[in-house]
């Protein structure tokens, strides 16, 4: 177990440090930033199914997960201890009325453990980046020229904790307490021209931040039976009630001696604006309801297919210091639809046969309205999960290509291709002592 912890060490360390901003989406200019929890690498090459629970995959998006059944081949005696960690790489063109920009950005995931404490309880923990703002925009005048130019960085963290509990030998129930932070900074040049249309030499640029923190608690149900001699029926679904975050606020205002040619800034002075008087030095941030709900049929070790639909009450959201004119929020919806297939779990004579191969799709609502248009979300997914070390270690693939957003109304239109990696490390810690 050391050599495969050191092993995920290295993997974390070496995410970490490549990692730039989490998204280079220009969505994420829209309130706190893009999504970035939708589940684990096995998940999304579903299409985002998260209703298949085993003893050896952690499931970040339902609790009561963390309790399982325990093993044949641990003499029905213990559960394996689950540790997962992910990262990912996303290529992104950017297409819009006005032509079409290519960018990448690469992140850190998540790192998640869950392990057993008795037969019916389970515990897991963890890190997972919760959205992600990495952005930088610009808007033109009437004569073509740039007007304004914007970006943004930063984003939310969830630090989670939570126990399942075995209710029955086939429901089970858990709830996660999730502690959020982060920061989310922005700014914005206003470039102003003298009568020959060139820039003038001193520009202003306001700056902001905020500081977010605040918890919220996601309550999960699983129920799994046998409804033939082979036929596996699977369902499950969480709650998440609506919570809020306090947001911290800074603003200034700067003069800048701007270069248009390299888009060098050189500070010349900045003031502290006055968010006090205001109201706005410290605002609550309104995190909506979200519910998910799906099932789904599979004979074990070998297929499953599933559904799943997701609704959450992003109409809800609120923060007076992120509000747009031409934005609202809409009620979000999801749904996916995705499985696996294993052509032999148990083959001696061919390592692919025991590999996990998966698939599935996904039709996104993001409850982002610009301009009076949805922000629609659409993908397609792909992936493998191949076995590790002579245990049940795999480490998974996953591939998803899709688009975001619209051309109408002078929007982009994004283009994704995803590739994702995780290792899923698993091992038993405790055993049993037994006399003779």
């Amino acid at each position: 177990m050391i050599k495969k912890l050191l092993i995920v060490f290295i993997a974390f360390v070496a995410l970490k440090t490549y990692a730039q901003e989490g998204t280079a989406s220009p969505y994420s200019f829209y309130g706190i930033g893009s999504l970035k929890l939708k589940g684990t690498v096995e998940n999304v090459s579903m299409g985002g199914l998260s209703i298949y629970t085993d003893s050896i995959h952690v499931n970040l998006r339902n609790p009561a997960a963390y309790v399982s059944p325990n093993l044949k081949v641990f003499n029905e005696e213990s559960r394996p201890v689950k540790f997962s960690v992910a990262g990912s790489h996303t290529s992104l063109k950017l297409d819009a009325n006005s032509g079409t920009e290519k960018t990448t950005s690469t992140t850190f995931d998540y790192l998640a453990l869950a392990f057993p404490i008795s037969k019916k309880i389970g515990m897991g923990f963890g890190l997972v980046p919760y959205t992600s703002v990495g952005y930088r925009l610009e808007s033109n005048n009437d004569n073509g020229d740039v007007a304004n130019r914007y970006k943004g960085e930063g984003g939310v963290n969830k630090v989670f904790m939570g126990l399942g509990y075995a209710i029955t030998d086939k429901l089970n129930a858990g709830i996660d307490v999730n502690y959020n932070f982060g920061n989310v900074k922005n700014s914005v040049i206003e470039l102003i021209y003298d009568e020959n249309n060139e820039p003038i030499q001193y520009q202003t640029k306001e700056n902001n931040r905020s500081d977010l923190s605040g918890i919220n608690i996601n309550i999960g149900l699983t129920y799994k039976t046998m409804i033939t001699d082979k036929l596996e029926l699977a369902t499950g679904l969480t709650y998440s009630p609506k919570s809020t975050l306090v947001s911290q606020n800074e603003r200034s205002y700067s003069t800048i001696v701007y270069d248009s040619s390299t888009g060098t800034e050189y500070e010349v002075e900045s003031i502290e604006a006055d968010l006090e008087s205001e109201n706005l030095e410290e605002t609550d941030l309104t995190l909506p309801a979200r519910f998910s709900i799906g099932a789904g049929l599979g004979q074990p070790r070998k297929w499953f297919a599933g559904i799943e639909y997701t609704t959450q009450n992003t109409s809800e959201f609120s923060n007076p210091i992120f509000s747009m004119d031409n934005t609202t929020f809409v009620d979000a919806s999801t749904i996916s639809i995705g499985g696996f297939y294993v052509p032999d779990y148990n083959s001696f004579s061919s390592y692919w046969k025991r590999a996990t191969y998966r698939a599935g799709l996904r039709f996104e609502n993001t409850g982002l309205n610009i301009n009076g248009e949805d922000i629609k979300e659409f993908g397609i997914s792909f992936g493998v999960g191949l076995p590790v070390g002579g245990t049940f270690s795999n480490a998974n693939i996953g591939l998803e290509f899709g688009k975001r957003g619209t051309k109408k109304q002078n929007l982009i239109q994004e283009n994704f291709l995803s590739f994702r990696l995780s290792l899923s490390l698993n091992d038993r810690w405790f055993q049993k002592l037994k006399y003779n």
